[in-house]
């Protein structure tokens, strides 16, 4: 690529923005670096590390010689994500936070607001692009433990076509390596988990804050019988086994009714109810286009329904209505609706899209 081309490098101030940045000024670009800010300001629940990862960002900026800008996102950020949240939450669905921050604010209003003055947006995401037929399209990483396809599964074909990612061809140890050698201050640094906006505060905190408590029965599947309270539906997702409070376990949450606000819950893991191996999607959103149209009915996949590292085999049939149905090839626990259904080729080399799962 011309090094005349310009680029916004996103940084969060992590080991794996640092390794971008240092690996695309050995190349001999010069990259604007964009810090997002997405914490409230002020507010006592949001301390997201925010003040050591602008001091991070800062320190590599000024060891390499460029400019650092903090673009804040926070009030689109409220608006738009954290308000799907809710909404699922309160439906009784599980959302998936980060998909639609990468979606709708990381390259979303950035592009709007700074991303569109530039040729490219470069990320730490463990991702790759893959050239095919003359259209770009969403490859996975060399690093399958860490590859977050999955999170970037709602973009569209104008991000993936503006997006590079610099050390998706890397495993994590190597870019731990590259950190070190090249003296980066977050070298060091622990892995961020969790909500991408969240930090540091506790999910029910959050959940609390918008949908408060109400008292509710916990129920055994198999028997009917109560076996203890809830402080609300919204607090518990399919599939949970921790934090029901409950002796002789292990407990798992198979059901919710959101109606009466009861939770129905089993003690076995190996409950038929706690697996399936299909699940259907609606308003499926493909990525760069769809692959499929001239196939025949079932088309061999692999798909992912939370971040995991490992890929599952399945079939994919095309509905009359649109809609998408999944077979999985072996029984997948805790299909939850309103989580995504990410879906790939059968090497997982391409993700293809993502719809929201409905049962």
């Amino acid at each position: 690529m011309e090094h005349n081309k310009s680029i916004a490098a996103l940084f969060s101030g992590g080991v794996d923005s640092s390794v971008v940045v240092h690996l695309l000024c050995e190349q001999g670009f010069k990259p604007q670096l964009f810090y997002i800010k997405i914490g409230m300001d002020g507010a006592e629940y949001m301390d997201c590390s925010a003040e050591e990862d602008i001091e991070l960002a800062t320190a590599t900026a000024r060891k390499y010689g460029l400019s650092l800008e903090v673009v804040d996102l926070h009030r689109e950020y409220w608006e738009n994500v954290a308000a799907y949240a809710i909404d699922k939450i309160r439906k009784g669905l599980t959302p998936n936070p980060d998909v639609m921050c990468n979606k709708l604010i990381k390259f979303g209003c950035f592009e709007q607001r700074v991303g569109k003055d530039f040729d490219f947006t470069a990320t730490g995401h463990y991702a790759t692009t893959v050239l095919r037929d003359g259209k770009t399209w969403l490859g996975t990483a060399k690093d399958l433990v860490k590859d977050q396809t999955d999170f970037l599964a709602q973009i569209d074909y104008l991000q993936v076509s503006k997006l590079m990612f610099p050390i998706g061809g890397l495993m994590k140890q190597e870019v731990r390596d590259i950190a070190q050698k090249a003296g980066l201050p977050s070298a060091k640094r622990k892995d961020s988990q969790g909500i991408c906006f969240l930090g540091k505060i506790d999910y029910n905190d959050f959940v609390r804050r918008f949908l408060g408590e109400k008292e509710g029965a916990i129920i055994e599947l198999e028997t009917g019988k109560k076996l203890g309270t809830h402080h609300g539906y919204w607090f518990h997702t399919i599939g949970q086994r921790k934090g029901l409070g409950l002796s002789g376990g292990p407990w798992f949450v198979i059901k919710k009714d959101i109606q009466e606000n009861v939770i129905y819950v089993s003690r076995g893991y190996g409950v038929e109810t706690q697996y399936g191996n299909e699940f259907r999607m609606n308003d499926f959103h493909f990525i760069t286009e769809n692959p499929w149209t001239s196939e025949a009915q079932e088309i061999d996949i692999t798909f992912k329904i939370r971040h995991t590292p490992e890929f599952t085999q399945g079939k994919l049939t095309q509905e009359d209505n649109g809609g998408f149905h999944v077979l999985s090839a072996e029984k997948i626990q805790g299909i939850a609706p309103g989580q995504f259904g990410v879906i790939y080729d059968a090497k997982s080399k391409i993700c293809i899209g993502s719809g929201e799962i409905k049962y």
